[in-house]
């Protein structure tokens, strides 16, 4: 139940920023031009209007209602350009609806939506518009011209983990995903990444439901067959002797050690039971977390996510908490209650928002200008293509369950392509 929560909330990122100020980077100039070729637009790029588009009806209203007061930190505050909230009760068909209010209202960009089905739904009718699109899904294969993807993604956090590990000289990779949408992006992300960073090709086995086929994944990625079955042959051969010398030689082949796996490091995506069942079956086949970097999604910041499960020094990748306290702080004086985690995506965009509308506008140049922005958690740059980069922290898990910076979130993205 925790792992189905979580990836729920996964599905659907939104993050949140403090100040409206300082948030946009210098580096941006030219006017405002038109935003995308092909396709007529109705709407004007010099347009400075903004539409933001979230669920404020229907089970995810809460969420809606949080990122939209988020939003509203930077954009009810003087110079903030004129903005209004369309309502996408948490559906496509809701998100299309949405959009073409959005549309219709002038919009010079849109803020949302919140899921990756309201996305998908919502894209055509703001690209046929010409009108640029800051959707707080996570999910990557939404990203296009046009379309930028606001969530922290796998690939992100992949990404940043295989650098981690490649500077520490950990290059063998192999993973233990599950067979859902997750686990294939997880899978998509190091196989991507790997390859860029000059790594072998990883080892990779997924699991379905239940504890057989995990405990058949951790075997055959972990080689236990090969790596322990000459030791087992030779201790038969000895025990075939039958004597004082085969049986002090079992003994001596009792106490070998298994040859290590064939990788240095592991990359898991399962968070509650899955992951306390890996984690317990990983010594079982001799696959001890040290020597074996185990590194995680960003799941595991949630202590509920991992408790129980024995990993060792695990890292995840991660924003720094210490980035969101301004803005932490103002929306707790502000509403009377912390921002919930999806919050930091709104105020983030809609930070985004206001500074360009306080000079280029929301051109591709402006959007995508190479030094990024500062937001609530951390440094993100939009590229061309639709995709986000962010700089993340890498953190490393106490034996007692305590996060702390193992490499701190970079101080620029500057030409940085992933």
């Amino acid at each position: 139940m925790i792992r189905r929560t979580l990836l729920v909330l996964l599905s659907a990122l939104g993050l949140s920023a403090c100040a409206p100020t300082g948030f946009f980077a210098p580096g941006t100039s030219g006017q405002p031009t038109g935003l995308y070729s092909g396709g007529g637009s109705s709407i004007a790029p010099e347009s400075r209007k903004v539409s933001i588009l979230l669920p404020l009806s229907g089970p995810l209203a809460p969420i809606g209602q949080s990122m939209l007061q988020a939003a509203e930190l930077v954009l009810d505050t003087p110079g903030s350009p004129p903005y209004k909230a369309f309502d996408t009760g948490g559906t496509p068909s809701g998100a299309v609806a949405a959009a073409n209010e959005a549309v219709s209202y002038g919009a010079g960009i849109i803020l949302g939506p919140l899921t990756s089905g309201e996305t998908a739904a919502a894209a055509p009718v703001t690209l046929k518009a010409n009108i640029p699109m800051l959707a707080f899904t996570n999910d990557e294969s939404q990203a296009r011209p046009g379309v930028w993807v606001l969530g922290i993604t796998p690939a992100q956090q992949v990404g940043r983990l295989v650098a981690a590990l490649q500077s520490r000289g950990k290059t063998r990779l192999a993973a233990l995903l599950p067979e859902n949408d997750f686990g294939a992006a997880m899978q998509t992300a190091l196989q991507s990444k790997a390859s860029t960073a000059g790594d072998p090709p990883p080892a990779i086995q997924t699991y379905s439901e239940g504890i057989g086929s995990i405990n058949d994944a951790v075997r055959a990625v972990s080689d236990y067959a090969d790596r322990r079955g000459p030791i087992d042959a030779q201790i038969r051969a000895a025990r075939a002797l039958d004597n004082a010398a085969g049986r002090a030689r079992m003994a001596e082949l009792m106490r070998e050690p298994v040859p290590p796996p064939p990788f240095d490091a592991l990359l898991l995506a399962a968070t509650g039971t899955d992951l306390q069942e890996i984690g317990a079956f990983l010594p079982y086949y001799d696959v001890n977390p040290g020597p074996v970097q185990i590194v995680g999604p960003i799941l595991w910041q949630d202590p509920a996510a991992r408790q129980g499960a024995p990993l060792g020094e695990a890292w995840y990748a991660a924003p720094d908490p210490s980035s969101r306290q301004q803005f932490a702080g103002a929306y707790a004086a502000k509403y009377g209650s912390p921002p919930p985690a999806l919050a930091d995506l709104a105020f983030d965009a809609a930070a985004v928002a206001r500074a360009l509308a306080q000079g280029p506008g929301y051109s591709v140049s402006a959007l995508t200008n190479s030094s990024g922005f500062s937001g609530a958690d951390g440094l993100l740059a939009l590229r061309p293509d639709g995709r986000v980069v962010r700089g993340l922290a890498v953190f490393v898990l106490s034996p007692g369950g305590e996060a702390t910076v193992l490499d701190p979130a970079p101080t620029t993205l500057a030409g940085t392509g992933t």
